[in-house]
């Protein structure tokens, strides 16, 4: 299961506690997921565990912390520099366009 979608979820229904069956079952049917009574109790547990974890780490006093640009203090990402290094091609690929106009490729419409 994708923990964002579940802890997205978790913050909808206001689960700050570990999860019941009927929890666990609630998720599952709205993250479209198919899971058997026998992995139930494992999911339920592993749920809980992540919720309780997410709500300690919600807990944690962040307030005076300044981001970060780097986890090693005084590294730098090394930038190259800002130059053209391919020429364009455009009109030499929309050559073999079957429809072209205003520069732009022109295909059938999809969607209504």
């Amino acid at each position: 299961m994708n923990v964002s979608l579940f802890c997205a979820l978790a913050r909808t229904f206001r689960i700050l506690m570990s999860l019941t069956r009927q929890d666990v079952e609630k998720i599952a049917h709205l993250a479209r997921l198919s899971i058997t009574v026998e992995e139930m109790p494992v999911y339920v547990a592993s749920l809980s565990s992540i919720v309780d974890f997410v709500d300690e780490l919600s807990r944690a006093e962040t307030g005076g912390v300044e981001p970060m640009a780097h986890p090693l203090e005084g590294q730098h990402q090394r930038l190259r520099p800002d130059a053209v290094s391919e020429t364009d091609h455009r009109e030499k690929y929309q050559a073999n366009a079957p429809s072209v106009q205003a520069g732009l490729y022109v295909v059938p419409r999809v969607i209504e």
